[in-house]
């Protein structure tokens, strides 16, 4: 009896993004990376479905049908943190905190001091 990756070698499964037929092994290892990487980003867990049916055909093959299904973590929403204003408007700066003047300053080369002790 053959381990079950032996055996899955042979079945092939369409990529969704270019129609591709690609070994099912293959496609169902580069989705369960993407789901660890988007684990990873959020997180927040994740499900990959590995679905193998196997049905009787003709003269004695058997027909076997890949899926696989991956969902994804749910990252948090993106969102703005602003301010209203007294007339209704939302704005990026505090319009209740002073602005502070930022000006560049300059690096002078300073003589160093030696001190004993």
């Amino acid at each position: 009896m053959k381990p079950i990756h032996d055996n899955l070698k042979a079945v092939r499964i369409e990529d969704d993004e270019t129609g591709d037929l690609l070994p099912l092994l293959d496609y169902a290892g580069q989705k369960f990376s993407n789901l660890v990487k988007a684990v990873v980003d959020t997180n927040k867990g994740g499900t990959i479905t590995l679905k193998v049916t196997v049905r009787p055909s003709t003269a004695g093959a058997l027909a076997v049908k890949p899926e696989v299904r991956v969902t994804l973590p749910k990252g948090a929403p993106a969102e703005a943190l602003l301010w209203p204003t007294p007339d209704g408007n939302l704005v990026a700066e505090d319009p209740r905190q002073n602005k502070l003047e930022l000006r560049p300053i300059q690096n002078a080369p300073r003589e160093l001091k030696t001190t004993t002790a």
